[in-house]
């Protein structure tokens, strides 16, 4: 059966205010961008995201954020978006730090059905003792922090419980799709995106290139069709850069 929706606004059309979205990428590499806009272009608000980062303050999830339509995020970057530093310390928004492979884990574990796991990271820090802020009042005192997270020891070492993620709607970016969902990543676009498709329940993908069935070698799949509902052919995306440096030339 072919998961081929015509457009990204058809694709997010049941993406209502409160979901839960996971959205692939990493700063402005392999992120759902065609996907995202299709939503801004909606009227979905108090959404909750879960991402590495939340793009800049004028593409990617920063379309979203500009306009208050995201309530909560939980990341492990700030990255190079003002706006989102500044929503988080003025009290507008709600946000979840966390330590980046834990927050890859977190999603992976959701997807495969895994409900919680012990890790090493954070043990005798405020991750795992609570009391880090997760919403600012107004006036910079805390409105809302985060819980202390049970421990265990194995062996002869202390671990902290990390739940998973799971999400309503995962946004992923993928090079080559064919019509049944099997997803091509290219190369660091791998980043979140398989992590955030298998921890939706339903996985919206945009690819590059859309094949038919059997046209992508079985070997090369990075991430099988049982984890994506609907592909939307997008074309070439642009590929913006972050925060570009170049050198001053030669002296």
């Amino acid at each position: 059966m072919s998961k081929v929706v015509s457009t990204a606004s058809e694709a997010v059309a049941d993406i209502a205010s409160g979901a839960r979205l996971a959205v692939g990428g990493f700063g402005l590499c392999g992120i759902p961008d065609t996907l995202i806009a299709a939503i801004a272009d909606g009227d979905a608000t108090d959404l909750e995201v879960f991402s590495n980062n939340c793009g800049v303050d004028d593409y990617g999830l920063g379309i979203l954020l500009g306009a208050h339509r995201i309530a909560r995020v939980t990341a492990s970057y700030v990255g190079e978006n003002k706006e989102f530093a500044r929503q988080y310390l003025s009290g507008e928004l709600e946000v979840e730090l966390t330590p980046q492979g834990t927050l890859a884990e977190r999603l992976r574990a959701g997807g495969t059905g895994i409900p919680a796991f012990y890790t090493p990271a954070g043990v005798g820090t405020p991750i795992e003792e609570g009391g880090l802020p997760w919403r600012y009042n107004a006036d910079g005192s805390i409105a809302v922090a985060s819980p202390p997270k049970a421990t265990a020891v194995f062996g002869d070492r202390r671990y902290v419980l990390e739940e998973a993620i799971t999400a309503d709607f995962a946004l992923v970016h993928a090079e080559i799709g064919d019509t049944e969902g099997n997803l091509v990543f290219n190369k660091t676009a791998m980043n979140f995106n398989p992590l955030c498709a298998m921890a939706g329940r339903i996985t919206i993908a945009q690819v590059e290139k859309l094949v038919e069935p059997g046209e992508i070698d079985p070997a090369h799949v990075h991430l099988p069709g049982v984890f994506v509902q609907r592909v939307v052919h997008t074309g070439m995306q642009d590929k913006r850069i972050e925060k570009r440096t170049i050198s001053g030339g030669a002296q």
